[in-house]
């Protein structure tokens, strides 16, 4: 007689001690990394775009065959097809990605003198006619509304400038894709992102005021995404809700992959689990623009406030991989980076800070009344008023590194039984 599936053995997990037994964490990781190479298989996660469909599909069939009734919600996104994008300067050539809501140029670009501008929107010559060349700080950068990003590049276009290139200083060199409000553009101009590993003959130029070339050219439109929701109604009068985003610029594997393996976990334990509620399974895309489809979710097919017991949100960075820097440039190491927020309502953080002690960064809850972030801000707005909710910036956050490099099973396993006994704690009765 054939053994236990996976699946079938993670479906009557709920009879276990919340302790997982070696066998029964070995099986957890297992199935944890398989759903981890499922969701980075499916490539690039932009909102709409082939892989959040095909994966936003995998994971309606997954839930549904746990006994869910699966629904999904349509959505306008922005896209972009680009042409050519990039800056050029003499000799100097790189790569710019364009910075959503795109406002494109002509094949032929915009020129002017190269002006570099700081982090508070000063600029060391006049502005008017020039391309600014605006140097952030060095950061874990996720959003192009973050004060540093704005502020500068507001600047920039109100003195005049023709054209932004944005250099996004963080720990990998690399490009660092930004958030943006996916309604409308944000800057009245063309605005691009280049890699840090690329802007050193730029920033020669800008000392100089030497002319550059702008060019993001390409076409602008909109396409449909989709939210999707799992419902397991009871009867009851009271929901428990678990959320996730599945979207966003790259491959997303730390960023995303840890949130959806904890979504799918979870929704294959609590059915058993946690028998006297209603249960409600959301994911969403949209959420690079802003958390365009988290908005839309909670205003069409989310549980209502008054009859939600509790929603847990899985956001970024789970249970990504630390890594060192600095002596060997990035090395990965075992440890699980710290940078990744917990967030609860007060009544639950004497429990929190219980149930994840010794997990880096979730250790320390914050109490919803003082730290939201992501789409867990408009979940508190609406008005639900027990929650919790995890959100993190880790080193490949935003960047086309994010691969499985990044996400290690064991470590989001162990982050997904302290969730699992979370929601256990704040639906007791």
């Amino acid at each position: 007689m054939a053994g236990p599936t996976r699946r079938s053995f993670l479906a009557g997990a709920a009879a276990m001690p919340l302790s997982l037994t070696a066998a029964a964490k070995a099986q957890e990781v297992a199935s944890v990394e398989d759903d981890l190479a499922r969701y980075i298989g499916f490539g690039s996660k932009q909102s709409g775009g082939a892989g959040d469909t095909a994966c936003g599909h995998w994971l309606a069939d997954e839930i549904g065959r746990t006994g869910f009734v699966v629904e999904t919600h349509d959505l306008s996104v922005p896209c972009f097809d680009p042409g050519q994008c990039e800056i050029t300067a003499g000799d100097a050539r790189a790569t710019l990605w364009p910075q959503p809501i795109v406002v494109p140029t002509t094949e032929d670009g915009v020129s002017g003198p190269l002006v570099r501008v700081d982090a508070g929107g000063r600029a060391d010559a006049p502005l008017a006619g020039a391309i600014a060349l605006v140097d952030l700080p060095y950061g874990r950068w996720s959003s192009a509304l973050a004060k540093p990003v704005r502020v500068p590049v507001d600047a920039a276009f109100a003195a005049g400038a023709k054209a932004a290139v944005v250099i996004t200083n963080g720990p990998t060199g690399k490009v660092i894709a930004l958030n943006a409000d996916g309604r409308a553009p944000m800057f009245p101009g063309p605005v691009g992102v280049i890699a840090p590993a690329d802007a050193a003959p730029f920033l020669a130029a800008a000392m100089q005021h030497r002319p550059a070339t702008v060019r993001l050219s390409g076409e602008q439109g909109q396409r449909t995404a989709f939210n999707l929701i799992g419902r397991l109604d009871r009867g009851s009068k009271r929901w428990v809700v678990v959320s996730t985003p599945r979207s966003g610029w790259f491959s997303c594997a730390g960023e995303r992959g840890g949130g959806i393996a904890a979504w799918l976990d979870l929704a294959r334990w609590a059915p058993a689990a946690l028998p006297g509620y209603n249960l409600a399974f959301l994911c969403n895309s949209g959420h690079e623009y802003e958390n365009l489809g988290a908005e839309q979710s909670l205003q069409t097919i989310a549980p209502r406030p008054d009859e939600t017991r509790f929603w847990l949100h899985l956001g970024a960075n789970l249970a990504a991989r630390d890594w060192h820097e600095g002596l060997f440039g990035l090395k990965p190491i075992r440890g699980t980076d710290s940078q990744r927020y917990l967030v609860v309502s007060p009544a639950l953080l004497p429990a929190a800070r219980r149930l994840f002690a010794g997990l880096a960064g979730l250790e320390s809850p914050y109490s919803s009344k003082v730290l939201s972030a992501g789409e867990l801000t408009p979940i508190l707005a609406a008005g639900y008023r027990s929650v919790a909710g995890i959100f993190g910036v880790h080193r490949f956050h935003h960047v086309s590194d994010d691969d499985a490099r990044c996400v290690p099973p064991e470590a989001v396993a162990t982050t997904i039984v302290a969730f699992r006994q979370l929601l256990t704690e704040a639906t007791a009765d």
